[in-house]
């Protein structure tokens, strides 16, 4: 499928930029398109200059995607090949579709929400980095738990024994954070969720705050335990008892394209094969399914 994109899009005048690792698993070359493929080794320099970043793959391509092209605000396509695909905007069948749209620029971007994620050791920081779906503090030991405070701007929320925290943006509500026993939040919602794994507390709700907010998770210096935090389920980075982990509001947002104007309701339909037999709507909206507006 990868080859078939490169054929058509060349095909209709558009230079096509390719990674030197991704070009050679598809044994291809420059000279075999017209006009020539750009084949870079530099992954940060993927983006820049580009339209759009076309992934072809499952949401851990996307987010890898997302990470390539993060600092260069290249607004990233998804085609499905994986099982949900819940960040992916168009399915393998409609490879012809998708061409056309990006030929023609017909296609609008999204921006989404991120986190800016720092560790702190001692005071310093030792470790940042971004996430589009979340950044999880998990245990590193499966026979131990870990001991963390967390801290809601500024000021402590609770203490908890527990197997991790996630912290999510709306785009990954319905990813980590669902099956962690999160919201599911709109991406429209502006908003910063917390979410604990297997907490031994009285209090230790899923709990979404404002996009201003700052959260922490403190691993507490007494606890036996280390943790390693994971962004995206990509970047990780080893915990001792002590670390501090704060999350903000990303600086930078992830720009998904978009093709289609459809309701996020039906993106969970489709995706999750939610049950929906039965289902009539509202007067209006039935009027307007009868004379086909509506699709």
């Amino acid at each position: 499928m990868a080859r078939a994109f490169c054929k058509a899009l060349t095909g209709h005048g558009l230079v096509v930029r390719l990674l030197g690792d991704e070009a050679r698993d598809l044994d291809v070359t420059a000279e075999q398109f017209d006009p020539a493929l750009e084949i870079i080794e530099d992954v940060t320099d993927a983006g820049v200059g580009c339209e759009l970043a076309l992934v072809i793959g499952g949401d851990g391509t996307i987010l890898r995607a997302a990470e390539v092209t993060h600092s260069s605000g290249t607004p990233v396509l998804g085609v499905n090949l994986g099982h949900v695909g819940f960040l992916a905007e168009a399915e393998h069948d409609d490879v012809e579709s998708t061409i056309e749209a990006i030929v023609q620029r017909r296609y609008t971007a999204e921006e989404r929400l991120t986190l800016d994620v720092t560790v702190h050791r001692d005071g310093e920081i030792v470790f940042s980095t971004f996430a589009l779906n979340e950044a999880s503090v998990e245990k590193a030991a499966r026979e131990r738990m870990l001991e963390v405070v967390v801290e809601i701007d500024g000021r402590p929320l609770s203490r908890w024994g527990c197997d991790g925290v996630v912290c999510a943006t709306p785009t990954g509500s319905t990813a980590y954070n669902f099956s962690a026993g999160g919201p599911v939040v709109w991406p429209g919602v502006e908003a910063l969720l917390m979410v604990p794994i297997s907490a031994h507390a009285l209090f230790a709700r899923p709990m979404v705050v404002a996009p201003t907010s700052v959260l922490a998770v403190e691993l507490l210096a007494t606890t036996e335990g280390a943790g390693v935090l994971w962004c995206d389920g990509r970047r990780a980075v080893d915990l001792p008892p002590g670390a501090r982990i704060e999350v903000r509001r990303g600086r930078t947002p992830v720009r998904l394209v978009r093709l289609h104007e459809a309701p996020f309701t039906d993106r969970l339909v489709a995706k999750f094969g939610l049950p929906v037999e039965g289902w009539r709507g509202s007067i209006e909206r039935r009027r307007r399914l009868a004379e086909g507006h509506d699709a």
